[in-house]
């Protein structure tokens, strides 16, 4: 997914497997994104493990998590933070979906989300938060950049709605 392309060129195409470290794999599987064919899969890449917009983007998608999964979507949340990190957050929140964590950035990097951002007056990569929709045969089907936390899982379940 990270080419030189427009990234609005890359809706429609087919999303490359990916395996990355959960917070509920089974028996401490790794997350795999073709074992999610058959349902419509929303991901989010957001900064940090608790901090306020993070933390109100990931109650926002919980909050909405039944109307997501009657249909049959699955969410997943994106961050550098580790799986130690993400299962404290995940607790602490009661989220219903899990969290993987991509710590050497392999998935940022593949969403092309690692941004230079400016942070108390100091240039810093970080991630853009950033919401993928990818549908049940594995193509994507929208994408959100520079995502404002608040309101966001409401926009991104009325896309789910009109797939």
């Amino acid at each position: 997914m990270n080419t030189n392309q427009n990234p609005a060129s890359l809706i429609g195409l087919v999303v490359p497997d990916f395996s990355a470290a959960s917070t509920g794999g089974p028996a401490g599987e790794p997350f795999s994104l073709l074992a999610q064919r058959g349902h419509p899969v929303i991901i989010y890449f957001y900064p940090k493990d608790s901090t306020p917009g993070c933390t109100t983007e990931a109650m926002q998608f919980r909050d909405l998590h039944e109307k997501f999964t009657t249909r049959g979507a699955k969410i997943f949340g994106v961050s550098r933070d580790s799986i130690k990190s993400h299962q404290k957050f995940k607790s602490n929140l009661g989220l219903p979906f899990d969290l993987l964590a991509d710590t050497d950035e392999t998935l940022c990097r593949l969403f092309d989300v690692i941004k230079l951002k400016n942070m108390y007056g100091k240039d810093v990569l970080g991630i853009e938060r950033s919401t993928f929709l990818i549908d049940s045969t594995g193509k994507l089907r929208q994408e959100w950049r520079k995502v404002k936390a608040d309101g966001h899982a409401e926009e991104v379940l009325a896309a789910l709605l009109a797939l």
